[in-house]
């Protein structure tokens, strides 16, 4: 099942299948090392819409409530 990263709750992991955004957000987020094809889990989320704490390669980054909105994630539930 593909979700978004928003969807994902804390605790939770799952695959990177899909960025959907033009060339500049797709760099910034392969910046922070988040990239198709890695393993994501979500660490916590910050109650209405606030940033979503992600940890991938283990390090922590957080990232905008627009960004994961964003990023698909294929999750085994």
């Amino acid at each position: 099942m593909t979700i978004d990263l928003t969807q994902l709750q804390p605790g939770e992991s799952g695959v990177i299948k899909e960025m959907q955004g033009g060339h500049g957000f797709i760099r910034k987020l392969q910046s922070m090392g988040v990239r198709s094809g890695k393993r994501i889990t979500k660490v916590s989320s910050h109650f209405w819409r606030g940033p979503q704490t992600v940890e991938v390669d283990n390090i922590q980054i957080a990232i905008g409530f627009g960004m994961a909105k964003r990023i698909m994630v294929e999750v085994d539930r």
